[in-house]
């Protein structure tokens, strides 16, 4: 493990020909070149020497020839090199070309610390552990909320939910099966994001729109019988009890189904962080 983390072999060959744009054929050889040129060689402190004189030989398992082997440097010098850089640069003593490296030094150190506190914060505060484990809890509940394949269409919605939803709008209640588009998005509201957290995304993605401008199926016919139907009957049956003890006043209404059962997020970055 302390090879894997501290040393790294090629990785730094890698990061400084790319990184500062000088031949791969031997880096260090160029990094000769043009770390002691002009005043920047006196600044080369016995730190940085030592991190690159204990390189440390490795064996490329299924390599052959002549890059059979290669070498590992502290992963920590690549940053020192960095930062002697733009120390030197702020110094005004570099060349032209020394000064290309430092911009490209510069991008380094920036990306290092952004990521570096962030990983040392997770790992010190145990969040990785915690978001792992959120995301496997998330999966498992919605594996046992939700079906792959639609079930057989059962009216799930009666129309005592219907009237309820009509006579809170002001609206006359006459028992029909094509309701206006708004009532869909009220039903996503009122139902669906409450249901639990990211169902009404996985059910838009279980059930995307067609060609056509509509879904083939019914939200609820994607919900498992063992957890999902029973919770949408047990939901329907809240939101009409909610909508009688606000006296159907649909503004009343909403603040009821807002304090007693609140809206789960559907967006997995607001549950979840991703890096």
């Amino acid at each position: 493990m302390l090879c894997i983390r501290r040393w790294y072999t090629s990785i730094f060959g890698f990061w400084v020909t790319k990184s500062f744009k000088i031949p791969s054929f031997c880096w260090w050889i160029s990094f000769n070149e043009y770390a002691y040129t002009g005043d920047l060689k006196n600044h080369i402190n016995s730190e940085i020497l030592a991190k690159i004189d204990s390189r440390k030989e490795f064996e490329r398992p299924g390599a052959g020839g002549s890059v059979s082997k290669t070498y590992g440097y502290d992963a920590t010098v690549l940053v020192d090199i960095c930062n002697l850089l733009i120390e030197c640069n702020y110094a005004g003593i570099l060349t032209p070309k020394q000064q290309e490296y430092a911009r490209q030094a510069q991008i380094i150190i920036s990306s290092v610390a952004k990521v570096g506190i962030i990983g040392l914060i997770d790992e010190v505060t145990g969040y990785n552990q915690h978001k792992n484990r959120a995301k496997d809890e998330l999966q498992k509940f919605l594996s046992s909320f939700l079906r792959e394949d639609s079930a057989k269409w059962v009216k799930t919605f009666d129309d005592s939910f219907f009237e309820a939803i009509y006579k809170m709008r002001g609206w006359s209640w006459d028992y029909t099966t094509k309701h206006p588009g708004v009532v869909g998005k009220w039903i996503n509201d009122i139902v669906y994001e409450r249901l639990g957290p990211m169902v009404l995304t996985e059910l838009r993605d279980l059930n995307p729109i067609t060609e056509k401008g509509h879904r083939a199926k019914k939200h609820h016919q994607f919900l498992s019988e063992a957890v999902g139907v029973p919770r949408l009957k047990s939901h329907l049956e809240a939101a009409k009890a909610l909508a009688i003890v606000s006296d159907y006043d649909w503004d009343k209404f909403m603040r009821m189904m807002d304090k007693a059962y609140p809206k789960h997020h559907q967006q997995l970055s607001l549950l979840i962080e991703e890096e």
